[in-house]
């Protein structure tokens, strides 16, 4: 039974750190890439909908994305999602495509980026720290409910502390490589 625990601690952690991974795609470092607008939603009659659902999304040059709605009426409010997220893109629309040029990243904008990517490291090990409370819990009421012993319990405690502290590690990798590559001139 403890075993199972900790095997899926280990799947969830491993989730979250991918989780967050992904997340990392959608901030910015030089050249344009079609999943820096993964975390925009726009209100679409009435409901907040990713706009990867409702575009077809391409970086035809390195510094320019184009965004093809699927119906036009709603590029009004695609414009005004991306004007709204924290992208700092200005969107240009001719009527049935618009376009996002990506000016040069200044040295303000690219500490802007790195306190974001923190943002979201810091989510990410909130998200594993919150794993291990829950797995600890159950460790806990296992041993309450007589199904295992204090060694036990505290065996798989200092397990679950070293797959977390691993995971942490790697966030922090995943951050210090991220910032390399936005401070990256």
């Amino acid at each position: 039974m403890i075993d199972e625990l900790l095997t899926d601690a280990r799947e969830h952690m491993d989730k979250s750190v991918e989780a967050t991974r992904q997340k990392f795609l959608s901030v910015r470092a030089g050249r344009a890439n079609p999943s820096l607008l993964d975390r925009i939603n726009v209100e679409y009659y009435g409901t907040m909908t990713p706009l990867k659902q409702m575009a077809s999304i391409s970086a035809p040059e390195p510094r320019l994305l184009t965004v093809q709605p699927y119906d036009k009426s709603s590029i009004k409010a695609i414009e005004r999602a991306i004007q709204e997220s924290d992208l700092g893109l200005t969107p240009n629309n001719d009527g049935s495509v618009v376009r996002l040029v990506l000016p040069e990243l200044t040295e303000e904008r690219r500490k802007q980026l790195v306190k974001v990517v923190k943002s979201l490291t810091e989510d990410g090990k909130v998200a594993l720290r919150n794993i291990r409370r829950d797995v600890m819990h159950d460790l806990k009421e296992l041993k309450d409910a007589g199904e295992a012993g204090a060694d036990d319990e505290h065996r798989a405690e200092e397990a679950l502390q070293k797959l977390t502290n691993e995971k942490v590690a790697e966030l922090d990798a995943l951050l210090k490589a991220k910032e390399a590559e936005i401070t990256e001139v």
